[in-house]
């Protein structure tokens, strides 16, 4: 089939085109393939549900009868420790599992600040 001269720099054009603006919107558009969306949408998934269950955590550890030697045993862990420290006081176990989640009892972690000083009971009275 013979295409007319005219059309030959439309056809051009148009295949030139599209290839620039599909460049164009996969690198400065915004434009994504299916697979990063899933791994985009899973990831901001997981982000949520470790801040939800951050005040878990925290409650966890506000009621439990041995927090005072588990925040002693977290303080005294060194600071890459901690994450395995908390996560051995139960705190960092997502309530109906078996296992404790690290990036939960890191978020905990931050939660709890253990490197501020022990607070004082509000009854003791000052010396000196």
């Amino acid at each position: 089939m013979n295409t007319p001269e005219w059309l030959k720099p439309s056809i051009y054009g148009a295949v030139i085109g599209a290839v620039f603006v599909g460049v164009v919107g996969f690198s400065w558009g915004g434009w994504v393939t299916g697979g990063t969306a899933d791994t985009r949408a899973t990831a901001m998934a997981r982000n949520q549900v470790i801040a939800a269950m951050v005040p878990v955590c925290l409650d966890m550890a506000r009621v439990d009868p041995d927090r005072v030697a588990h925040i002693d045993t977290i303080r005294k862990a060194t600071t890459y420790k901690r994450r395995d420290a908390v996560m051995e006081t139960g705190w960092a176990t997502i309530p109906g599992t078996d296992v404790p989640d690290r990036d939960i009892a890191q978020a905990c972690l931050a939660g709890l600040d253990v490197d501020k000083p022990p607070e004082r009971a509000e009854n003791t009275v000052e010396k000196g």
